[in-house]
């Protein structure tokens, strides 16, 4: 067992979460370990209560609290990966040089660990080295049951600008999803802010957001502005809708929160769109019934960046997983038929 330690944040660490850095420094930690001890308050950064999310500044002290011998500890998740699991998440890589890997994130894999959460990607991107000495860096998430483009970094420099350019919004990220009803109009945004409602259990199970009504958010306490760009590409009559989501701002479960508060819930959002959520499409909720999947319908399609090294565009996109492509093809809507950005005017 270690001595209480009080480590400074190096420059070159600006910008990291918490529970990145100390995985780093520390590799036999798990994390729902960080988690106990930030909960606790054992860690703390500049003598403050945090969280395993929190961003870390240079020049910031950490206190990390007595740890377990490396020897003693069980070994960290991520030296587990099974061979299967290695070739799934090889698989899913869509995009690669020597700075960045894209991938496309199938639904159901959680981004991180947390609480009952041993197989995601940061875990299984051990298996993603691909020859360089350490596993590559996540810049950003996407929900568990949420597929599409996830974006890593392949050092701590490239890591730090990408993610510094995702929270300044300087990437450009486009969704498709389906959803039930029409929204009428056909293109607008919604900007509902967005505040968080108490889970029950221990640990706070069933969290959501709930949406204010933009004049109440000032008056709201812990509520947030959001805004969500939606754009109606396809129709199935009255009854369903394939629409291009874009976040402006990037809030959590933004796009899911505020499609059902306008009464057009994802298809499959159990969370956002259950039976008792009224929605102008037929039916209840967020199912159609038949054949469609009962998975959530919501995909990360676009990712447009600038290349931290290069300083060259980037523009990739995300093949839609197969719940949703039996959904796209039962419903004859046509990737080729539609803009890939219809946000953007016409050259």
């Amino acid at each position: 067992m270690s001595r209480v330690q009080t480590i400074p944040v190096a420059p070159e660490d600006a910008d990291q979460r918490l529970d990145r850095w100390l995985r780093r420094m520390f590799p036999h930690l798990q994390q729902g370990a960080i988690e106990k001890m930030c909960r606790k308050g054992d860690l703390r950064v500049d003598g403050g209560r945090v969280k395993a999310s929190t961003r870390l500044q240079a020049g910031q002290s950490v206190r990390i609290p007595p740890l377990p011998d490396a020897g003693r500890a069980p070994p960290p998740s991520d030296a587990r990966v099974s061979e299967a699991d290695a070739r799934m998440i090889r698989d899913c890589v869509i995009y690669r040089d020597d700075h960045i890997i894209a991938l496309n994130k199938p639904p159901g894999l959680p981004t991180q660990g947390g609480s009952k959460q041993t197989r995601h990607v940061d875990g299984l991107s051990e298996a993603l080295r691909f020859g360089l000495d350490e596993k590559p860096r996540l810049v950003h998430r996407l929900d568990k049951d949420t597929s599409g483009l996830l974006l890593l970094a392949r050092s701590r420099s490239v890591a730090s600008g990408l993610t510094a350019a995702f929270r300044h919004r300087a990437t450009r990220k486009l969704y498709w999803a389906a959803v039930a009803g029409v929204p009428s109009p056909r293109m607008g945004t919604v900007k509902f802010g967005l505040v968080k409602a108490p889970g029950h259990g221990a640990r706070g199970e069933g969290e959501k957001m709930h949406c204010v009504h933009p004049d109440a958010v000032a008056a709201t306490e812990g509520a947030k502005r959001a805004a969500t760009d939606y754009a109606v590409l396809s129709a199935l009559a009255s009854r369903a809708a394939w629409v291009a989501l874009v976040p402006v701002t990037g809030r959590t479960h933004q796009l899911r929160a505020h499609m059902a508060e306008i009464g057009h819930p994802i298809i499959g959002d159990g969370k956002y769109g259950g039976s008792g959520q009224d929605n102008m499409g037929e039916g209840w909720g967020a199912q159609l019934g038949g054949e469609i999947s009962r998975k959530l319908h919501l995909h990360a399609r676009l990712l447009r960046f600038e290349h931290p090294v290069t300083g060259r565009t980037v523009t990739l996109t995300a093949a839609l997983p197969a719940h949703m492509r039996h959904t796209w093809d039962t419903f004859q809507w046509r990737d080729d038929e539609v803009p890939e950005d219809p946000f953007e005017a016409p050259q």
